[in-house]
C-alpha cells in the first residue's frame, strides 16, 4: 500500500529518476522546475532534502510562472512511496492564520508521475497529508484547479472538498479561469468565501 514519506536520502534516487523523465511536482513551470530540482540536488543533496521540511521559510525566494519571485512560505513536502517513487503532495501555510497572500494558490499542490496515474494515488496522497495540515490547527485548506482537470477536481471531491468558487487567477499565473475548492477540518465551523475574491492558487 503506498504511503506518504519524509523524503530521504534512499529515496532520492528514485526521484532524481522522475525528474529526468520530465515529471514535475510542479505543474505550472514544468521541465523548468525539474531542471532546477536536478541542479540543486546535483550542488547539494543533503540541503535539498533538508528543505523539504521548511517549517521557518528559511529555503531561498519562489520564482513564480511570470518570473516575479515572492518571499516563501513555511510549508513541507511529502513523497508517495510504494517502494518507488510515486509522486509529491505539499502543504504551505502562514502562521496563525488560514488565509493565504494573492500568489499563493492554495494550502496543498500534489501531483502523481504520469506513469502510475490513475490508481487512485492523488486521492490517497491528499487523505494522508490533511492530519499534518490539522496538526498544525487550520480550520481548512483551499485547493485550485483549472476547470478542465475534471482528475483533480475528483480528488478533492474525494476528500470532502467542495467547490467554494470559480475565480480568475492573479496576473503572476497569467489571468486564466480557475476553481477553488475547500477543505473543513473535521468539526470546525465552516466559513464563508469573500464576495469578489479574484486571487487563486494553483494545485
Amino acid at each position: 500500500m503506498p504511503m506518504l514519506v519524509r523524503p530521504q536520502a534512499l529515496h532520492l534516487p528514485s526521484y532524481t529518476s522522475a525528474l529526468q523523465r520530465g515529471w514535475s511536482a510542479d505543474t505550472v513551470r514544468g521541465a523548468a522546475a525539474a531542471a532546477d530540482e536536478l541542479q540543486r540536488i546535483a550542488h547539494d543533496a543533503s540541503a535539498f532534502l533538508a528543505s523539504m521540511e521548511d517549517r521557518e521559510a528559511q529555503g531561498p525566494p519562489i520564482t513564480l510562472p511570470d518570473g516575479s519571485v515572492v518571499a516563501r512560505l513555511p510549508g513541507l513536502r511529502r513523497w508517495l512511496w510504494d517502494g518507488e517513487f510515486c509522486g509529491s503532495v505539499g502543504l504551505r501555510w502562514q502562521p496563525g492564520t488560514a488565509a493565504l497572500p494573492p500568489h499563493c494558490l492554495g494550502h496543498i499542490g500534489y501531483a502523481v508521475v504520469p506513469w502510475k496515474q490513475r490508481q487512485g494515488l492523488a486521492t490517497r496522497a491528499l487523505a494522508l497529508l490533511l492530519p499534518e495540515a490539522w496538526a498544525l490547527g487550520l480550520p481548512h485548506v483551499d485547493l485550485t484547479t483549472d476547470p478542465g482537470n475534471t482528475a483533480s477536481q475528483r480528488v478533492i471531491l474525494a476528500n470532502g472538498g467542495v467547490l467554494v468558487e470559480a475565480f480568475t487567477k492573479p496576473a503572476q499565473y497569467g489571468g486564466q479561469p480557475g476553481l477553488r475548492y475547500r477543505i473543513h477540518r473535521p468539526g470546525a465551523t465552516a466559513a464563508q468565501p469573500a464576495e469578489g475574491r479574484a486571487e487563486g492558487s494553483a494545485t
